[in-house]
């Protein structure tokens, strides 16, 4: 027997050893051997991305619940001291039920809305607004109010047409904007020239509350196929949300693609 070598043993011992080197790629796919090594960097970073996860998931919950029960109780501050103490249930019950003022609230706007679809509540209603009309400051807020509620709430009121872009505030660059509809006449007889105007309401991000009302040729106004909700919800979390259209055509372009086209039949002769 010859003698071996001790630097050539000592090799083969370190490659017969099973090492991070000999681990198969595909056996952590899921990254499950880097997860469980006890390093401090891989264990603060799987904490932080808990604490993100759980955050996600009951930060929306929580603001959407704290602003319900907000509108609730003020509601009830509302409505409640307009209800006799007989017909609360406070009276009868050892605790305090919150909601019963915002469901007292809507029966009265449900019956005020059934009494002024006849004719006796339309008369009481116009004889209401002949009096504000005869305040100089109020008749103003009411008229301004009214529209809005109108515009917004109304069925037969107007609204957003469509979503469109613009190039603002100079060329290449392209903002969002509202398309309201066509202007008024007088504004088309003096500015329109033969050529189509289109009135556009360019919103403020993140507030859509303030913003620009624009009269511009409708040939300038890019029309877009976004609806007005995923329109708002772009301006508000401005450019953060974007609409789910591109994905979307995305997998319609792929399904179409991956069809076969349908052989025509030989005709039976």
């Amino acid at each position: 027997m010859t003698a071996e070598d001790p630097k050539t043993k000592e090799s083969k011992t370190k490659e017969s050893q099973p090492g991070p080197q000999s681990q198969d790629p595909l056996d952590d796919q899921f990254g499950l051997f880097g997860a469980l090594e006890p390093t401090s960097s891989h264990f603060g970073a799987r904490l932080r991305g808990y604490f993100l996860t759980g955050l996600i998931i009951v930060g929306p919950v929580a603001i959407t619940v704290y602003v319900v029960w907000w509108f609730i109780n003020l509601v009830d501050g509302w409505v409640k001291p307009l209800i006799p103490q007989a017909y609360l249930p406070e009276t009868y019950l050892p605790v305090n039920v919150p909601g019963v003022g915002l469901i007292v609230g809507i029966l009265a706007l449900m019956l005020i809305g059934a009494l002024t679809a006849n004719l006796f509540g339309r008369t009481i209603v116009s004889y209401g607004e002949m009096m504000l009309d005869r305040m100089p400051v109020v008749r103003g807020v009411y008229r301004l109010l009214k529209q809005i509620f109108t515009t917004i709430f109304s069925k037969s009121g107007t609204g957003f047409k469509r979503v469109g872009l613009i190039e603002f505030p100079r060329r290449g660059l392209y903002a969002v904007v509202f398309v309201s509809g066509e202007p008024p006449a007088e504004v088309m007889e003096k500015l329109g020239n033969g050529e189509k105007l289109m009135t556009v309401f360019m919103p403020n991000a993140p507030n859509p509350t303030t913003g620009f009302v624009l009269f511009m040729p409708a040939k300038d106004v890019t029309v877009l196929d976004m609806s007005i909700d995923d329109g708002a919800k772009l301006v508000i979390s401005a450019g953060l949300v974007a609409p789910p259209q591109d994905e979307l055509k995305t997998l319609a372009d792929d399904a179409k693609a991956k069809q076969k086209p349908v052989p025509e039949e030989e005709p039976v002769v």
